[in-house]
């Protein structure tokens, strides 16, 4: 298939997560732009009728509350922020319902943290009422919980929010849009023969290399490097994200229509298990596995479980049954799982076979420190 029927193709998808960006959602600091907002949700409105299910996951709340507030600069501690927040979220939520309305739309307001996604029972709640909210027909209105979430249990930016929604939902197109065209082979700002590139995979090194730089407006928290990491993320799922620019007339019926704008980046893999999917959006590991080179080996090659014996540190105090993340004797990430074992006990039966487990602890719950089904390799 050429590039020009994969976009008609993808443009055809059914269920889209749409992040739309604060420089887009506000005029550069003095609150929201209504207009803009209305244009937008007219095109979703458009493609509602048209038989797509919508999730939309919006920034703007802190930047509407620093207008509100009259202030000039996003706050930098992070209570400061929360009050924006809260303030902000009110006209945010204000200014789509009473547009959706307009058109004969339902919408639904969404507030996730972190936390929400770490736990697997919140993580099953928050797909189960996402997944029934489309099947009403309803739009959800996704944003970060700033008022409550700890900086360390934060998702950072909402194209990180926005591609692991697209995981929960498992929506077939995530579409980005920011006050950029696309991702291009080098920085426009500096050299003026960059060129955009139209077509990617997730994962492919290039991305990483030409996406750094952050946000121009002062406003929002990601640069074109967290949108290409969403893409990755949204790629676990089968899901493909489509990077465009919102200033352009009409872009998302132009999504739909598969026109040649902005970035489309493919998956570059087959989609993991809905399991698999969830151990790998987590952002925050509870504590460390180092492994040895066979281990890592074995892993990588064989796809097998994480035995004791393969591994040779632990660090951090985790409980059985939550997230750590193993790493190589170089210290990168290879896997990220749910273990078995609590730290102490983990320290105790590091380095040796499974059939000493019992001796060593006094009882055996499993023989591995990571069961297969319960890893997933980064």
């Amino acid at each position: 298939m050429n590039a020009t029927a994969d976009r008609r193709q993808t443009g055809k998808s059914s269920r889209w997560v749409i992040k739309i960006g604060s420089a887009l959602l506000t005029r550069r600091g003095s609150g929201l732009d209504h207009e803009a907002i209305a244009a937008w949700v007219d095109q979703m409105a458009a493609l509602k009728q048209a038989g797509k299910e919508l999730v939309l996951v919006s920034s703007g709340a802190v930047a509407e509350g620093m207008s509100r507030l009259g202030w000039s600069r996003r706050p930098r501690d992070l209570v400061s922020q929360q009050a924006a927040a809260a303030v902000g979220q009110m006209g945010l939520v204000q200014a789509y319902e009473s547009k959706f309305q307009k058109r004969g739309q339902h919408t639904a307001q969404v507030l996730l943290t972190h936390d929400d996604l770490v736990h697997r029972t919140r993580y099953l709640n928050a797909r189960s009422t996402l997944r029934t909210l489309l099947g009403l027909g309803v739009v959800p209105v996704v944003n970060e919980n700033d008022t409550v979430a700890c900086e360390e249990l934060r998702f950072g930016d909402n194209d990180t929010l926005a591609a692991l929604v697209a995981n929960l939902v498992e929506a077939d197109l995530l579409v980005i849009l920011t006050d950029q065209p696309g991702v291009f082979d080098r920085d426009p700002a500096v050299y003026g023969d960059a060129r955009l590139i139209p077509d990617a995979r997730a994962g492919d090194p290039l991305l990483a290399r030409v996406a750094g730089g952050s946000s121009s407006s002062g406003l929002g928290k990601g640069g074109m490097a967290t949108k290409v990491r969403a893409a990755e993320l949204a790629a676990r799922s089968g899901t493909r994200t489509w990077i465009a620019s919102g200033h352009e007339a009409d872009v998302l019926e132009r999504i739909a229509a598969g026109d040649a704008l902005g970035t489309l980046i493919h998956p570059d893999s087959t989609p993991l298990a809905a399991r698999k999917q969830w151990l790998a959006g987590q952002l925050t590991a509870r504590g460390r596995l180092i492994l040895d080179e066979g281990a890592v080996r074995v892993l990588r090659k064989a796809g097998s479980s994480l035995l004791p014996v393969g591994v040779t540190g632990v660090e951090g105090a985790f409980r059985r049954g939550e997230v750590v993340s193993c790493h190589d004797p170089q210290g990168v990430p290879v896997a990220r799982g749910l273990v078995n074992y609590d730290a102490d006990e983990a320290r105790r039966i590091i380095g040796h076979p499974s059939d000493r487990i019992e001796q060593l602890l006094g009882y055996v719950d499993e023989p591995e420190l990571i069961h297969r089904d319960n890893l997933v390799l980064l």
